[in-house]
């Protein structure tokens, strides 16, 4: 093999693997693209709400129908965690020049193990960089939901809950906003009737009960 066919099939490789590599390092990229697309097609005002996180916002279908007349822009992105909603915050929040953001990250984040301090300094930095864009920004962090399939890791839910609670009353324009005791029963457990079929993700009259906690801060 002359050394000319050597040296392409080595740089041939190298930037098949640099493609595969680049990939790996941007998770959700392509997901992030065809959100921006959707909502340019659609057409949107600056000074909205945004609400974006993992795939609860993702599936929440009747969000714009239980908040009427407001202008409300849905990016949530399914199986995210905080980090990745850290890399991908110009194209899916800050860009909008929202007046308001609700975020739902950490489910995923507990499940797979990441580090609460992790999950946490990867909320502040969200927030740090929407304020420091406009500081007069509210963001309001939604709890992590009590999900049946995920009952297992409660304890560590929980304390995320208490953290969120507590970094929000410590920064200015920032609220915590739980939906963790409306989804449980009198004994405290789960409610599996509020979920669908995985055990994870709610269903219509789940999000009936979300709409209900999330109403008080739609108000301003």
């Amino acid at each position: 093999m002359k050394i000319s066919q050597i040296l392409f099939l080595f740089f041939l490789a190298f930037f098949v693997k640099a493609e595969v590599l680049f990939a790996q390092v941007v998770p959700f990229e392509q997901e992030v693209k065809a959100i921006s697309e959707r909502i340019d097609n659609a057409g949107w005002e600056p000074g909205g709400i945004v609400f974006t996180g993992s795939s609860s916002i993702r599936f929440w279908q009747s969000l714009v129908e239980e908040f009427p007349n407001r202008n409300i822009i849905n990016t949530g992105f399914g199986g995210s965690k905080a980090s990745d909603l850290e890399k991908h915050l110009f194209p899916l929040v800050i860009r909008f020049e929202p007046k308001k953001v609700f975020i739902y990250e950490g489910d995923n984040d507990i499940w797979a193990d990441v580090n609460i301090s992790q999950i946490m300094e990867s909320l502040d930095n969200i927030v740090s960089r929407i304020q420091v864009i406009n500081p007069y920004t509210e963001v309001v962090l939604i709890s992590a939901k009590p999900s049946p399939s995920r009952w297992s890791k409660k304890e560590s839910y929980v304390i995320l809950n208490q953290m969120m609670a507590q970094y929000a009353q410590s920064k200015e324009q920032v609220e915590f906003l739980s939906v963790w005791d409306a989804l449980l029963d009198e004994n405290g457990n789960p409610r599996p009737e509020l979920y669908i079929q995985d055990q994870l993700h709610l269903n219509a009259e789940g999000y009936k009960l979300w709409s209900e906690a999330f109403r008080p801060f739609m108000k301003n």
